[in-house]
């Protein structure tokens, strides 16, 4: 039972999660808190790897942790990856530690071998709930040696290791978000498992008190799990850390979100969707945590991670928290969107777009000068990354190829190749040429395009405005929805939006 010889310096603060398939939300949610107290108090923050359920673990899970944690900006100053003064921090490189703790224990007559087999324990378990007994382990195998147990019916030869739970077991405590909190008695949990792998109520505890771990933030759902811990820091004569229960995050039916039934619970959705990070956390931060109230009385819900850190406080998280409400998600993400410069929001379009193939990839120095162009006229018209992708793709294909959905050729009136032939005869006038070295001399741009259609269109055809240029909105885009029409052609050029015209008319 080792530590380090010197002390930590500032609360240490960490979040473990188990590498058993896409991280959960709930890991940055915590991450998020965690980070904030310990920038604000001059701490650390700690990542540890809790992957001693070895029969879920899933290849690459971890690394996915690393990646999404970093791609929220959520660093840490110890951990697997980085290495620390307290490593290994994966919990599979520590199981030397845990064992002396565990025959301390033994010894000390608050663990007992308990070799029921597990056939055993599920029937024992069938019986007290058809008889609607407590659940729990009945203590068969409490006091005896392995040779009283084997002549019992359910031994098995492997045996596993189980606290020995008091009736007087400190069943309260004072917790930093749930003021003083109380959770029913325990039974005698199982701390050592029959691999030699211990148990989480084990490893926790001596991990965070070999890490100097000094605020175990964690759900509520894990609030029934504090006496037990509560018992191991006793009997081992550690100090206990000081426990924050958050909030959970719920669904729209006040169910705690999981996996299973939440795509979004799974942190790489979001990424998968096109959020962007700050705007996750701001979301995240108001799941748990009130807006700012500013000097008139008003709240703000949007502010950044650094006014999170620099206002936080573990009184004012809210105990009940909220529903997972992903229509304010879109609309922070869309907030924080509009707020980018174009630069800023191309470059962070860009890898999307390339992944789904609408711009290729390597892009050429024109193909990105152009998404830099389209940009703005996209900004407004997304919440999230991924919408932009239908928007932006139409400017990448071939001029004599775009794609037009079954919507968009549903949508063309019975006149459309009359408003076709009329379009193309007015854009045709228009000096396609590039303007001159000081910028002056160019024509082919929206409002001279705009004014030459409505001419043509709206006053030679009398059509109205959403009938006239439907026909060529799907010429140009292939979409009955796209970015703004003139813009658009001014940004492909003559010769490019005379081809998607003539083609479309040619299909009619």
């Amino acid at each position: 039972m080792t530590t380090s010889s010197s002390a930590p310096s500032g609360p240490r603060l960490r979040v473990a999660p188990s590498p058993t398939g896409d991280p959960h939300v709930g890991t940055a949610y915590m991450a998020m808190f965690d980070l904030a107290y310990a920038r604000q108090q001059g701490g650390q923050f700690i990542l540890r790897i809790e992957d001693t359920d070895r029969a879920r673990l899933v290849e690459g899970s971890e690394q996915q942790v690393y990646d999404t944690l970093h791609w929220l900006g959520l660093s840490w100053d110890e951990g697997p990856d980085v290495g620390g003064p307290y490593a290994p921090y994966r919990q599979s490189e520590r199981l030397e530690t845990y064992r002396p703790y565990v025959d301390r224990l033994l010894a000390d007559g608050h663990a007992y071998y308990c070799w029921c087999s597990a056939e055993r324990l599920a029937k024992m378990r069938e019986i007290q709930q058809r008889t609607k007994q407590p659940t729990g382990y009945d203590r068969l195998c409490y006091g005896k040696t392995k040779e009283e147990r084997a002549e019992l019916p359910g031994f098995t030869e492997t045996p596993v290791v189980r606290m020995y739970i008091p009736d007087d077991a400190p069943l309260e405590w004072d917790d930093l978000i749930m003021g003083h909190t109380s959770a029913p008695r325990p039974d005698d949990q199982v701390i050592l498992k029959a691999d030699g792998f211990p148990t989480y109520h084990l490893a926790v505890v001596v991990d965070d008190h070999e890490m100097g771990i000094t605020h175990v933030v964690r759900g509520q759902e894990w609030i029934s799990s504090t006496p037990k811990q509560l018992l191991l820091y006793k009997w081992l004569g550690l100090e206990t850390p000081a426990f924050a229960h958050m909030p959970l995050l719920r669904d729209e039916k006040k169910a705690k979100i999981s996996k299973r039934k939440n795509p979004w619970a799974r942190l790489t959705w979001f990424q998968e969707e096109g959020y962007l990070p700050e705007a996750l956390l701001n979301f995240l931060a108001l799941q748990g945590y009130p807006p700012i109230v500013e000097a008139d009385g008003s709240e703000r819900e949007v502010f950044s991670f650094e006014e999170f850190v620099q206002r936080f406080e573990w009184s004012k998280v809210n105990k009940a928290g909220s529903v997972f409400n992903l229509d304010k998600l879109n609309w922070l993400n869309g907030h924080y969107i509009r707020n980018l410069s174009p630069e800023e929001l191309s470059q962070r379009l860009l890898p999307v777009l390339q992944d789904s193939g609408a711009v290729p990839m390597p892009a050429t120095i024109g193909q990105l000068a152009l998404l830099k162009d389209i940009t703005p006229l996209v900004q407004t018209r997304i919440t999230t990354l991924k919408e932009a992708i239908p928007l932006v793709a139409p400017f990448y294909v071939a001029n004599d190829a775009v794609p037009i959905s079954d919507q968009a050729r549903e949508s063309l009136p019975d006149n459309a190749d009359e408003v076709l032939d009329a379009a193309i005869a007015a854009l045709e006038p228009i000096s396609g040429a590039f303007p001159k070295p000081d910028g002056t001399g160019r024509e082919w741009l929206a409002p001279k395009i705009e004014s030459s259609l409505r001419e043509a269109l709206v006053d030679g055809l009398g059509l109205k405005p959403k009938v006239a240029f439907g026909p060529v909105r799907v010429a140009v885009s292939g979409q009955k929805v796209s970015t703004p029409l003139f813009e658009s052609m001014e940004l492909l050029g003559k010769e490019p939006t005379l081809i998607r015209l003539r083609t479309l008319r040619a299909s009619l």
